[in-house]
This record gives structure tokens, C-alpha cells and sequence, in this order.
């Protein structure tokens, strides 16, 4: 007997017509990304999904496979969580520009802004600065509201002008002025003061708890006090973020403890990640080591570090590059609740 309570698949013909405008308009949008991108110069790249790595976040769960080859030999693959290893190798073989349409695929996420298998939008530029991204940004929230017909992003109730300026914010500028909080104070020479962090965050009215460490605090902070009061108006751009949360990223010219990395917000959701990209393997190969031994402590696993990708670092060439959650975008262009709504076959 069919369960009452279980929603109706996505493929019955009735739900089909409620999600198909913004199907339509998910096509409109990613023609006219990719016009824009082309305009600029940039080639599209496909990457491959089957990776020996499927990327090394503390925070980040991937799906993994075997490979089995004629002979019975088993190697462990993993679906990527982000084409950025394969496109890096890209830009040390030589190319320059480049833009991606990716599926990727992250495990223990699921809700109204993550689904298991989503589309990223990552694109990479050699020899300009990080900054440059910034602008790639706007011109995108630009491009997909025309392309939707709409004259502004909204979500949740929140509604922002895409046509206007992104609002560039430093996150020391964000804590301070949102949270009252000094976070460069906290960051020393050698680690960040974990101790400090969190007596100011209590002093703003943040809980936290005694094994929490000087990341676990700032995402706290950012969560409760920063990322609320962002959210509407117009886009926001935070820049500068703590080096020590950005593992692929390179360090602030002048300032080691910040990097070269930025997060663009609008209505209230996260859409894109930058970087200034870090080129030096031994630097590389540690922060990697260092984030999954943090996933270790934390949840008893560990990826294996791509090899071929910090051999590839030592031949690729200085570069910027950013990565933007094509279906969040979409919803925002279009004003659906749920990523399910935007993506063509979501998984039931």
C-alpha cells in the first residue's frame, strides 16, 4: 500500500509540469553563461568524474567505487566532489582559460540547497589576479537574471538587485562590523588563537563548547551573526578569508594570515568559492595531510592524496580560479524553494 506520507516522484506528469518553467529557464541560463564565458576567451573542458582523489576537505564525504581492471586487479576511484584537481592539471598542460559544467557529487548532503549530485561551474584564469574573479562574478548574477527574464534573485524571502555592484567586505570587516568582533587579533604568526576566538564570540552572545576548535568558533560566528545580516539588499563578495581555512588558496601578498580566497552571497546563500591558487607542492602536499588528518580525528576516514596533481602543480603557472553552485544559481534566477526543482532528474 503506497505510503501517504512519501512524496510523489519528480518524473509524475503533474509535478513535471510545476518544475518544468524552471527546467526551461535552467537551459536559458546555462546558454548564456556559456556565450558569456566564450566572449571572454575561455574554452569549455570536460573533466573526467572517476578520480583516484575525490578531493581532501576535512568536511567533505565522497562517494567511492573500484575500478576492476581486465585481470581482476581492484584499484579504490571516487566520484569527484569538485573538477578542480583535473582542471589545474589542465592549466599546467597549457591552457588558459577554461570553464567547466561539472557533475559533482558529495555524500551525507541533502536539503532545500544540497542535493547528493549537483552541477558546478568552475572556471580558471592564468596570470591575472584573484581580484579579476571578483568582476566574473557579478557579470554571472547579471547574465542569469537576463537569461531568466527576471530583475532580481530571491530566496526564502529574500530578494536582492542583481544588477547592481557586489558589496566587497573583507571577513575581518564582516566580523567587526556584524559581530563586533576584531578575528585578525586572533590570528598570530604561527596558529590562530583558538582561546581568544572564543571568549569573543561569547562575549557576542555564541556558545561554544570546550572541544571546539578556532575553526569550529569562526564557523559559528559566521553562521549565526555574519551570514544573516548579508543577506539582503544586494550580492556580497567576503574576501581575505583566514589562510588557515584555505587550503588550496595562496597567502595575501603582505599579509600570511589571510589568503587570496573570497565567497560570493546572495539572498542569504553561499554561490561561489576563489582562489588565488597555490602552486607550491610541498606547501600543498601539508595543508592536504593536514586537513585529512583533521577529517581523520573528526570522522575516522581519510582520502588519498592525488599524487599526479601536486606533481602538475610544480608546471602550473600562476592562476585564479573560482567555483559557483550552477543549480543554486538557477534558483535564485528563477525563484524556486528547492534544488530538486532546478535539476532535471534528481535522485529520488
Amino acid at each position: 500500500m503506497p505510503n501517504p506520507a512519501k512524496p510523489s516522484p519528480w518524473w509524475r506528469r503533474d509535478k513535471h509540469q510545476d518544475r518544468r518553467p524552471f527546467l526551461l529557464a535552467r537551459g536559458r541560463i546555462q546558454a548564456a553563461i556559456r556565450s558569456w564565458f566564450r566572449i571572454q576567451g575561455f574554452i569549455e573542458v570536460d573533466t573526467a568524474i572517476l578520480q583516484v582523489s575525490p578531493g581532501n576537505e576535512t568536511h567533505l564525504s565522497a562517494f567511492a567505487t573500484e575500478l576492476v581492471a581486465p585481470d581482476g586487479t581492484r584499484s579504490p576511484l571516487y566520484l569527484h566532489t569538485s573538477p578542480e584537481f583535473a582542471c589545474k592539471k589542465l592549466l599546467a598542460a597549457g591552457e588558459e582559460r577554461i570553464f567547466t559544467f561539472a557533475p559533482v557529487f558529495r555524500n551525507r548532503e541533502r536539503g532545500p540547497l544540497h542535493h547528493p549530485a549537483f552541477t558546478m561551474l568552475e572556471w580558471y584564469r592564468v596570470g591575472e589576479p584573484y581580484e579579476k574573479l571578483l568582476y566574473d562574478c557579478t557579470a554571472l548574477l547579471h547574465t542569469a537574471a537576463e537569461a531568466a527574464g527576471r530583475t532580481e534573485l530571491c530566496h526564502a524571502g529574500r530578494k536582492v538587485d542583481p544588477f547592481t555592484s557586489a558589496e566587497i567586505l573583507t571577513v575581518a570587516q564582516a566580523f567587526q562590523r556584524f559581530a563586533g568582533i576584531d578575528l585578525l587579533a586572533t590570528l598570530g604568526a604561527a596558529a590562530p588563537d583558538r582561546d581568544s576566538l572564543a571568549h569573543a564570540a561569547g562575549a557576542a552572545g555564541i556558545r561554544t563548547a570546550p572541544d571546539d576548535t578556532w575553526a569550529d568558533v569562526f564557523s559559528r560566528i559566521l553562521v549565526e551573526k555574519v551570514e544573516p545580516n548579508i543577506a539582503e539588499g544586494w550580492s556580497r563578495l567576503l574576501t581575505e578569508y583566514p589562510a588557515c581555512l584555505s587550503a588550496l588558496a595562496r597567502p595575501k601578498p603582505g599579509d600570511p594570515r589571510v589568503a587570496e580566497r573570497f565567497e560570493l552571497y546572495a539572498c542569504g546563500v553561499e554561490l561561489a568559492n576563489g582562489f588565488g591558487e597555490l602552486t607550491d607542492p610541498a606547501e600543498q602536499r601539508r595543508r592536504l595531510e593536514a586537513e585529512m588528518a583533521e577529517k581523520e580525528r573528526r570522522y575516522g576516514e581519510r582520502y588519498p592524496i592525488d599524487e599526479d596533481f601536486l606533481a602538475a602543480l610544480e608546471h602550473m603557472p600562476p592562476a585564479a580560479g573560482a567555483a559557483l553552485g550552477f543549480d543554486r544559481l538557477v534558483m535564485l534566477a528563477t525563484g524556486a524553494d528547492r534544488i530538486e526543482q532546478v535539476i532535471w532528474t534528481p535522485v529520488s
